[in-house]
């Protein structure tokens, strides 16, 4: 960050000039007001304008030089002043990347003043609406990077790629300020800067604004989030054989296809998604981020065996898409509208803007036009005018284009043609992870549900990650705006919870259908049936290993397990989407040992997942670790005194309350820590009846309620 002035006009440390952090939002550096989606509605918030001055040198040699100023994003209407002269219109939209020519108003080799007056809500009602009312943390001030872009007078502006599995490439080359150049040149280059292929060029003209050059590249490595191969391909504008602007762009070859009643399709092979919903967002700096954070996350979401990110409800952060670019997760690319949308005079330039900074990016495969309802119909069209890969667009929720993106749709429930229809089935939300019990606990039958069927694609889960700010006001406390923030498989700070690990099982690439088991079967002999649920890598990339463990009695003091034996398991040459088995060569005396775990690790050294199976059943272990004697089969007994009923029986007393709650438990004159429950953890029971009953040598109390709970039996 880079310390500017700033003056807030409401709220804390409102109404003079101090210092702040660019980039940042003003709430979580102490200014303003905090505010959730519509809480600042129907009057204006007190912090609705932020002043930022910062004066800044400029390099003498950039005179005569086209220079852009650039605002990685700024939330949301934001007024752009260099050396007391208006850089240009108004920007508004908090979301994208937008840029004014300041040739004209810099002083090459002096410092310069730049003034930017930020209103976090905007003058225009449809941005609002779309924007600023959206289910979500609603901040305020320049969040992203601001910077300068110097070029020489002829140069190249921008480029779009269309980069095909095939190895052909189309390259559209858009240009300004030519005069002398005759010609556009390009190669594509390893990562290493290593030429692949043939170089390539397309011949211009004076006053060209554009150029379109074509190449084919034979024996590419192509894009796939199971091996993101990259390359680049630099482009030079050229004058009479002299080098007047050259530019380089990092891409991936990589096909994109929606077939309708079929599939989606990358570099020819149908694909199924495993995705997760994410915003830009950190407890303590709200929606600026840095790439640290980037990898972070993206590390985490590949750790839960997903291959997928949706960028709910707005572009992210560009270092975001290059992280998904390098480490390889497929993307949905987002224009900010939640249950309203921009206008269009508004929505035009927020589209173009959008598709323009993120085109290149491989991992880019849909591109969003709003969310649940915050659908622009009059710019669906757009995106293609910026997009030379014609990518789908999506309305999330909406069955649209052939794609149905449904949220929270029960997996068997009605007649809503869920899974009764013939297009794509693709939820852009599902399994809500709110109060932490979502997100991985309907999965399994789900995921099921879907590979099962035809035209199942995938989904994305809501949310990635908690987003609870940290609130100077109150004491640094976590505020998650009651339960409406969004709710994730992580928390705040990343914690992982439950559902992280069930969906790192359910999801992983490599299934075992025994791996939902607890216990081997009888009949096992080392044999295990795999099926392999990636989309492109055959399973011998994958290595397995195995390790015998035992566990220690619960009356030991040595803590953790003992690995008896381990070995690795020859990996099994298993197509994509096929099956095959693998061959475990254990022991002899294998099932003497408590469990059995196997480890799949990937190409890249990450654990897919363990299963541990049990290798003896329930009763043969409590019978070793607690014999059954003759006083322990005696019969139980029971009486009520004060509404409160005792059993006892072999030196063990439970009583239960007249609420039907564990009061105590003794065992041997010993107080056991299990009492006071069993309790909901949302929702209402209330006591009806508390009724006992001998039942052979077991005597039984059983508690009936009114409400979420119905019945407990001790």
């Amino acid at each position: 960050t880079v310390t500017w002035d700033f003056r807030v006009s409401g709220g804390r440390q409102s109404g003079r000039w101090m210092t702040i952090p660019v980039p940042s939002n003003w709430e979580m550096q102490g200014f303003g007001t905090y505010h959730y989606s519509n809480d600042w509605s129907p009057e204006p918030a007190p912090d609705s304008i932020g002043e930022y001055r910062h004066s800044f040198p400029v390099p003498a040699a950039w005179n005569g030089q086209h220079v852009d100023i650039v605002f990685g994003a700024s939330m949301t209407d934001t007024d752009v002043r260099i050396n007391g002269v208006s850089a240009g219109p108004v920007h508004q939209g908090g979301f994208t990347e937008f840029r004014y020519d300041a040739s004209k108003l810099l002083r090459a080799g002096q410092q310069n003043l730049l003034e930017v007056r930020v209103k976090k809500f905007s003058s225009d009602s449809s941005v609002n609406r779309a924007e600023r009312r959206s289910d979500f943390w609603i901040f305020g001030g320049i969040f992203r990077p601001v910077w300068l872009e110097a070029k020489p007078p002829q140069h190249i502006v921008r480029i779009a790629l269309d980069a095909r599995h095939t190895g052909d490439l189309t390259a559209s080359v858009f240009l300004d300020g030519v005069t002398s150049a005759d010609r556009v040149t390009g190669q594509v280059v390893g990562l290493d800067g290593t030429a692949v292929g043939p170089a390539f060029f397309s011949a211009i003209s004076s006053g060209a604004t554009n150029a379109t050059l074509r190449s084919h590249t034979a024996g590419v490595r192509t894009w796939t989030p199971e091996a993101p191969n990259r390359y680049r391909v630099r482009l030079r504008l050229m004058s009479r054989g002299a080098v007047v602007h050259e530019t380089t762009e990092t891409f991936g070859f990589r096909t994109v296809e929606v077939r309708p009643h079929d599939g989606v399709y990358v570099n020819g092979t149908p694909v199924r998604i495993r995705g997760v919903n994410r915003h830009s967002f950190w407890p303590t700096t709200g929606r600026t981020t840095n790439r640290a954070l980037s990898v972070s996350d993206a590390l985490l979401i590949k750790e839960m065996n997903m291959n997928a990110v949706r960028m709910s409800h707005y572009p992210p952060d560009a270092h975001f898409l290059d992280v998904a670019d390098s480490l390889g997760l497929f993307v949905l690319d987002e224009l900010t509208g939640w249950q309203a949308f921009v206008s269009t005079p508004i929505g035009k330039p927020l589209v173009r803007e959008l598709v323009i900074r993120d085109v290149n990016h491989p991992s880019i495969i849909f591109w969003d036009n709003g969310n649940e309802g915050g659908f622009n119909t009059e710019l669906d069209a757009d995106y293609a005018l910026w997009d030379p890969q014609a990518r789908t667009v999506l309305h999330p929720w909406q069955n649209f284009n052939g794609v149905n993106t449904a949220h929270y749709e029960p997996y068997l429930c009605c007649t809503n043609a869920w899974f009764g229809g013939d297009d794509l089935i693709m939820p852009t939300e599902f399994l809500h992870a709110l109060y932490d019990g979502g997100g991985g606990a309907g999965l399994d039958d789900w995921w099921k549900a879907l590979v099962a069927h035809p035209l199942g694609v995938g989904g994305f889960i809501w949310a990635f990650a908690d987003e609870g700010i940290v609130r100077a006001d109150q004491g640094g406390t976590i505020d998650v705006a009651g339960n409406r923030a969004p709710d994730g498989l992580v928390g705040p700070y990343r914690e992982k919870e439950g559902s992280f690990y069930t969906v790192k099982k359910v999801w992983s690439p490599v299934h075992i259908p025994w791996g939902d088991q607890h216990r081997l079967p009888a009949s096992f002999t080392g044999a295990l049936r795999v099926e392999n649920r990636y989309d492109f890598t055959d399973l011998r990339t994958v290595r397995f290993a195995w390790r015998l463990m035992d566990f220690p009695s619960p009356t030991a003091t040595a803590m953790g397990h003992t690995v008896a034996s381990s070995g690795a398991v020859a990996s099994a040459a298993v197509p994509p989407r096929g099956v095959g088995t693998l061959q475990l060569a254990l022991p002899a005396d294998w099932r003497r040992h408590d469990a059995l775990a196997l480890t799949a690790t990937d190409q890249y050294g990450r654990e897919l997942y363990t299963w541990t199976w049990m290798t003896k059943d329930a009763a043969a272990v409590a019978t070793a670790i607690a014999p059954v004697t003759a006083a322990g089969s005696a019969r139980a007994t029971g009486e009520m005194a004060n509404g409160v009923i005792t059993m006892r029986a072999s030196g063990t007393e439970v009583r239960i309350d007249s609420l039907g709650r564990l009061q105590r438990v003794r065992s041997n004159g010993q107080a056991v820590s299990l009492r006071d429950g069993p309790r909901l953890v949302t929702g209402a029971a209330t006591a009806a009846t508390l009724t006992q009953r001998v039942d052979g040598t077991d005597f039984v109390v059983e508690a009936r309620y009114t409400g979420e709970l119905q019945r407990v039996e001790w």
